[in-house]
């Protein structure tokens, strides 16, 4: 307890120094546990907080910005001709990468965190910890291209009007990484789409990845990259989505710690199996011809359905609306893919639009259960 006592020491006053004291509080949280349990009335009784929750999730994301960097360096140096085996000149390639990554991941939290502690002070409450993990998805999910600056008013955009307007951690309607990737994309579109955004440092390089030439038939994007390639992520793309085992990790660990939910993750990949086969039958176009697994391979499906679908605040809470909320975001999200292929990641658009539809579908499902239940009274 002397370790406490001394910070405890340190506490600033919250009336006259509201900033500092949610500065202080912030921090002093991060570093030791709750000192309660929760009542006797309730099933939790340890000392696990909000924040630590956050940690596992930041955890899980680890291994895919080691990679996303190592990627960043190593289809820059592709670009130049140099070192195109993936084992040559891995430190160089590392580093050019955290070069470009880093200042991104400093801007996503020093933007978001700046705004969550002075709504925090004005409001006289302690930090929200929600933004640990947005903070952390924001840069995955961007091109590495993408400049500071932008990045910084979509940041601070989403968390403004996303979050802190509905009242901040746990009252957003939407989700708030999303947010910040959509306002990017539709204010700056030529920063996030297109053939020249997804290499870094080679000036009129034009990199296409995989889904910018699926549209032209599956036989177009084996003829640049492997099966191989797609699955263990090198490719052209967003900075943590392309790498598949390293995904897949990082959602069993979700799944074994029981923060994300495998009824949507389930659901999710029903969906999109179920529009992919539709689509191999009616086989109209290139596009739809694509065989249903391969869009596994190309995009960012895995990554949207384990990390952003499964963001507990926006998604379904029902068990049975999980389900269902996870089956229409596969399914809409291969649709938006296939029919419009100007929005290749349909699942950014797929998971927004259910999160607005989330609470009619736990609704709807609570509805459904208490009627079940007058009939059987």
């Amino acid at each position: 307890m002397g370790l406490v006592d001394f910070f405890k020491k340190l506490e600033p006053d919250k009336k006259k120094r509201p900033l500092l004291h949610t500065l202080y509080d912030g921090f002093f949280t991060f570093l030791f546990v709750p000192n309660h349990r929760a009542g006797q009335a309730s099933h939790v009784h340890d000392h696990v907080d909000l924040k630590r929750t956050m940690i596992m999730v930041v955890l899980a994301l680890v291994p895919l910005y080691l990679f996303g960097m190592y990627n960043v360096g190593h289809q820059h140096y592709l670009a130049l001709g140099q070192y195109s085996d993936p084992t040559e000149a891995v430190g160089a390639k590392l580093l050019y990468g955290a070069l470009r990554v880093l200042p991104m991941y400093i801007v996503a939290m020093v933007v978001g965190l700046g705004i969550e502690f002075y709504f925090a002070s004005k409001k006289g409450h302690a930090i929200e910890e929600g933004y640990l993990v947005t903070g952390a998805l924001i840069p995955l999910i961007m091109p590495p291209t993408v400049p500071l600056w932008i990045l910084a008013v979509a940041v601070a955009l989403a968390v403004i009007f996303g979050k802190e307007a509905f009242g901040g951690t746990g009252m957003n309607v939407v989700n708030i990484a999303l947010l910040a990737r959509v306002i990017v994309f539709f204010a700056y579109p030529q920063t996030i789409s297109g053939d020249a955004v997804w290499v870094a440092g080679v000036d009129g390089y034009s990199g296409a990845t995989p889904l910018a030439l699926a549209t032209q038939g599956w036989d177009q994007v084996t003829q640049k990259f492997s099966t191989e390639q797609m699955w263990w992520g090198l490719i052209p793309g967003s900075v943590g989505e392309t790498c598949k085992p390293l995904i897949l990790l990082g959602a069993l660990f979700l799944l074994l710690t029981r923060i994300a939910s495998w009824r949507i993750m389930l659901g999710g990949l029903l969906g999109l199996v179920f529009m992919g086969l539709l689509f191999n039958a009616w086989g109209a176009t290139a596009f739809m011809r694509v065989p249903w697994y391969y869009h596994l391979y190309m995009g960012s499906f895995l990554f949207a359905i384990a990390f952003m679908a499964t963001d507990p605040v926006t998604a379904a809470s029902t068990n049975r609306g999980k389900w269902i909320y996870g089956f229409l975001v596969g399914l809409f999200g291969l649709l938006i893919r296939v029919f419009n292929p100007a929005y290749p990641e349909g699942w950014m658009l797929a998971i927004l639009l259910m999160n607005v539809f989330a609470p009619l579908i736990d609704y709807t499902v609570l509805q459904a259960n208490m009627k079940k239940r007058l009939k059987r009274a």
